[in-house]
């Protein structure tokens, strides 16, 4: 086995996971089974009681671990299925160590440090290594992350285990990789070497010599800087490299491989790696940052929800969004609006707020309602999916989001106007939402219904099962506390919100779809957790097909893009035809003398258009029983 620790020095935050990552990428391209390992040096046991403001997104893992987000990287990058002990954290080491002294593991020996702890991190690391991540073959590369950067207090077990673990796996198994920032001062624009000396100081003396010194910096530095470096931290000038800022993170593995990391790791740990293989395996990739490069037409989607002021809160969402975007050769432009800004308490307080959130949701191509936790911005969660669904704009929501349209839905079309999740007010009459068995009050971690479950789909019409290929059932990742009440299924879907997807006992809902309408459709699990760049998530891709208008012709297709979805370009009379259609958008949103408006119930103008109007022959979307029926039926594969 071999392994490759990646440190962090001075300042973290400067993209180890996604370096990590590239390494891994590399050697996978080269026939190599690579497993990857994240440390972090905190107490907690989990991610999973952390707020997404603290530590960016909880990550979902098959197994239901709440992990790093970095794991999220891993699993995208490496398209493996990684475990829950592929996450290391100072409490789980702590944890472990504990236990066996209580059963008396120790024999009564004084527990230490060391030798103790880190030798709990060692047999611990050398364990998860020898775990398949895919199929049945052991890894033969590990690439272990370890959090914060070098000379963090609770980092130190970590580092003095790893100290010792250079010895226990012998130098040809073992290699680090420094990552440091090499900023770049915009009074004197000179690149300065002083954290990375500085980082590599620290770590040297803990024991550790860095193999490779990976710089993070805005711009390339120059062969002076390397060799500056190399100089003062002891390494060859071609050990150091550097990752500077790039257009996607897509480039990252082929700026290394073009840096020759694949040689140097290839001599340094003896791989024996076929060099004849590498060039194919990574042609997909070099596509794909190529596309992610060159694509020109934009897609706008608004991501409502009550964390965006930190995309990282996001992250998965917003991978799943561009992976669809570029599988159709489109730019996913991102538009963050806060739930709350959208709610008639904010109207009141921040009029001016107010209506520019408003106008960024109803300028965007589409909607999606991602999940959360809580009541603040619920409502205007709610008024977010009542405005797409009575103006046919193309909606994705993802576990708080079907439950917010359920919500909405019940109040505004079936006449329950004080229905509510019991999350929300559980004094509610109308329970829409309630909590589930696995949901204990009293203990926050690891309480909810997680990880990888099935969901069967019933026999009614479905755009969704269609995009995913027509199956009975899919297998997708969950997280969450609350579920849509049983009770109210039957009253709600006499009104046209169907139930498409249960739980194998058929008592949880899963999935809805509104008929009549051109894409509008919620999950109770999670399918960005699953969504790779080569293989976009089916509900994600739904949504950007529909927002640009070609979801109907994809699913006429068989559920396969032709040629020209495929193209970035468009056609003279596609183009005419769009900029007719926008000047016309323009002129419906004139307020002309004598035209009278529909107003919405979410108090937002919808100049006489609402879902209840009814659609051409031309129109996405646009059978007569369903927005799935019709030729959509004829269709599926």
């Amino acid at each position: 086995m071999k392994y490759i620790l990646v440190t962090g020095g001075v300042i973290s935050g400067v993209g180890k996971g996604v370096i990590a990552s590239s390494f891994g990428t590399l050697l996978k391209s080269c026939g190599l089974d690579v497993t990857s390992i994240k440390i972090d040096p905190y107490i907690n046991i989990d991610a999973g009681t952390f707020s997404p403001y603290e530590h960016g997104e909880v990550y979902v893992l098959d197994d239901g671990a709440e992990v790093d987000l970095d794991l999220g990287n891993y699993e995208r990058f490496l398209d493996v299925t990684l475990h829950r002990d592929n996450n290391i954290t100072t409490g789980k080491i702590y944890r472990l160590v504990i236990e066996k002294e209580r059963r008396g593991d120790y024999l009564g020996k004084t527990v230490q440090v060391v030798p103790h702890i880190t030798d709990a991190i060692q047999e611990w690391v050398e364990n998860v290594a020898q775990t398949p991540v895919q199929g049945s073959s052991k890894p033969q590369v590990c690439i272990i992350e370890l959090g914060g950067t070098i000379g963090d207090i609770e980092g130190m077990p970590f580092v003095e285990a790893f100290r010792q673990f250079q010895f226990r796996v012998k130098r040809e198994n073992f290699c680090l990789a420094h990552v440091s920032l090499v900023p770049l001062p915009k009074a004197t624009g000179e690149p300065k070497t002083k954290p990375t000396q500085s980082s590599v100081r620290e770590l040297r003396g803990c024991g550790l010599s860095p193999d490779l010194i990976v710089c993070r910096s805005e711009k390339p530095i120059g062969s002076e800087v390397k060799q500056k470096i190399s100089n003062f931290c002891h390494v060859d000038p071609d050990q150091v490299i550097c990752i500077h800022d790039l257009y996607s993170i897509y480039h990252v593995p082929l700026l290394m491989e073009q840096n020759g990391v694949i040689e140097f790791l290839n001599e340094r740990l003896q791989l024996n790696i076929d060099m004849s293989k590498r060039a194919k395996c990574l042609q997909h990739w070099r596509d794909l940052a190529r596309r992610s490069e060159t694509v020109r037409r934009e897609v706008n989607i608004a991501i409502v929800g009550k964390y965006t002021k930190f995309t990282d809160s996001y992250a998965s969402v917003v991978k799943a969004v561009q992976h669809a975007a570029l599988a159709v050769n489109r730019k996913a432009n991102l538009i963050f609006i806060e739930s709350c800004l959208l709610e008639q308490e904010t109207q009141q307080k921040e009029p001016s707020n107010y209506h520019k959130e408003w106008q960024k949701l109803c300028e965007s191509d589409g909607i999606l309602v991602p999940g959360g936790f809580g009541s603040r911005g619920m409502e205007g969660k709610i008024r977010a999916c009542q405005w797409a669904r009575e103006n046919r704009k193309p909606f994705l929501g993802i576990c708080l989001g079907l439950q917010a349209a359920v919500i909405e839905f019940a109040r505004n079309v079936v006449g329950l106007e004080d229905a509510n999740s019991t999350e929300v007010n559980p004094e509610t009459k109308n329970p829409l939402v309630i909590d589930m068995p696995e949901h204990h009050k009293g203990q926050m971690g690891g309480t909810m219904r997680l990880g990888k479950r099935t969901t069967i789909f019933t026999d009614k019409p479905s755009i969704i099962r269609q995009l995913y290929g027509n199956p009975k059932s899919v297998d997708e990742r969950h997280r969450h506390r609350y579920e849509v009440n049983p009770q109210y299924v039957e009253q709600l879907e006499k009104l046209g919100l169907n139930f498409v997807g249960t739980d194998i006992e058929q008592n949880r809902m899963e999935v809805i779809e509104l008929r009549n309408h051109p894409y509008f459709v919620a999950t109770q699990y999670h399918p960005e957790y699953l969504s790779r760049p080569l293989k976009p998530s089916p509900p994600f891709l739904g949504l950007i097909l529909a927002s640009e208008g070609r979801l109907q012709s994809y699913i006429d297709r068989g559920c396969r893009l032709s040629p020209r979805q495929l193209s970035d370009a468009s056609s003279d009379e596609d183009d005419v035809v769009n900029g007719l259609t926008r000047v016309t958008k323009k002129f419906d949103a004139l307020k002309l003398p004598g035209t009278e408006e529909k107003p919405s119930q979410s108090g937002i103008k919808t100049n006489g258009y609402n879902g209840s109007e009814s659609t051409s022959d031309n129109d996405l979307g646009a059978a007569t029983d369903s927005a799935c029926g019709g030729a959509m039926s004829d269709a599926s594969v």
